[in-house]
């Protein structure tokens, strides 16, 4: 039995032919994977590939698997000894197996031990690390990079690494991830927006002040230390700036306590399902560091048309170009100079708005993200005709 094309249009499947079946193992809730899959997941459905996303549950209720049409299965995060178990079960049947994520990819290897099952797998950011944990790494990502017929990475240094590592087969493959929509705005009278927006501001506590939001996993690595630090150099301005951390992780006890005792203009308001209405409030976002070459935050900040101001580290100056004020890494007097800076400066903040407009129309559609995709399944799994 052949398999459906998996460009046919609108889920047709010819006489004789059954659809593509394809798994998703989604490793935990990173944003970006998470918002990836569900994007991928909603646009193989569209074309007639059965989809079965393997996730754990707290993923599964953030983004919505199985509103895209795909099959939602627990899988639980790695630790789990009973992950891979589950893993092996959800992939029985699959016709191809895409791996999000090192340690989700290590699981897939895992599972498809001793079956034929193509194995492709999407690099989204760096996995930094020193010691004997660097050396378990390196041997996880070789062991990945020779398993699986395709690594696709999200920039060109992750291609690069996975070239490295032994990959017999890497590529370039940007991520697109859905444009964000505000919630309530599409049908909303023309006073609406600036309702919601004051709702927002004064929800956080900053309807009198400016507001600069940063959004992201409270985990090492990805700069908050450093955004605190500069902080300090915004204490004695009139009115205060308020900075907004949306998002949770293990650092988020120690970030609170430091907060409270340097008496820093911080709130940390935990991990939010409405980032677009606080984007949309928000006078600056701030990317202080981290590891994804295409931040989902530097993404929907541009998107927004919300000034930005980023740490140059990883893919994020080929991704935002000249449409962001970009500082040195770690570099917390920069950090806090190029807020102000633009706090003070309304026709900058004007410029970046539009330039963040022009970058934006230049990145990946969803749609060509899924082509390409898709095309690197038809590869795997089509017959080759005889010549």
């Amino acid at each position: 039995m052949s398999h459906v094309s998996s460009h046919s249009p609108h889920g047709q499947t010819p006489h004789g032919q059954t659809p593509l079946h394809t798994v998703q193992v989604v490793g935990g809730a990173s944003a970006g994977s998470c918002a990836h899959v569900r994007s991928l997941a909603a646009g193989l459905a569209a074309r007639g590939v059965r989809v079965t996303v393997c996730a754990p549950e707290e993923a599964a209720r953030a983004y919505d698997f199985a509103g895209t049409g795909a099959r939602h299965v627990h899988v639980p995060r790695s630790g789990d000894p009973a992950s891979v178990a589950a893993l092996r079960v959800a992939c029985a049947d699959a016709d191809l197996v895409h791996a999000h994520g090192l340690h989700a990819a290590f699981r897939a290897v895992l599972a498809l031990t001793g079956r034929p099952t193509p194995l492709v797998v999407t690099w989204h950011n760096h996995t930094h690390a020193a010691g004997a944990r660097a050396r378990v790494l390196r041997v996880l990502e070789r062991r990945v990079a020779k398993a699986a017929a395709v690594v696709l990475g999200a920039s060109s240094d992750l291609v690069d690494r996975a070239r490295r590592r032994g990959a017999r087969d890497a590529r370039l493959a940007a991520v697109a991830l859905p444009v964000p929509r505000r919630a309530g705005l599409p049908d909303a009278p023309d006073e609406e927006p600036d309702r919601l927006l004051h709702k927002a501001r004064a929800e956080l506590g900053a309807v009198d002040r400016p507001l600069v939001l940063a959004v992201g996993a409270l985990e090492p690595g990805r700069g908050y230390d450093v955004l605190l630090d500069a902080t300090r150099a915004w204490r004695h301005l009139d009115p205060l700036p308020l900075l907004v951390i949306a998002g949770e992780g293990p650092e988020r006890a120690a970030l609170q306590r430091r907060i409270e005792a340097e008496r820093l203009p911080v709130r940390l308001v935990g991990r939010r399902d409405d980032v677009p209405d606080l984007l949309a409030a928000a006078d600056l976002a701030v990317l202080p560091g981290g590891s994804e070459p295409r931040p989902v935050l530097a993404q929907e900040a541009l998107h927004a048309r919300v000034p930005l101001v980023a740490a140059a580290s990883g893919g994020v100056s080929d991704l935002v170009g000249d449409a962001a004020e970009l500082v040195p890494h770690e570099d917390a007097p920069a950090l806090a100079t190029a807020v102000l800076r633009l706090l003070a400066d309304p026709a900058r903040r004007a410029e970046l708005k539009n330039r963040g407009t022009a970058q934006a129309a230049t990145w990946p559609t969803e749609d060509e993200t899924v082509t390409q995709v898709l095309s690197v399944y038809d590869e795997l799994t089509q017959p080759v005709p005889y010549s």
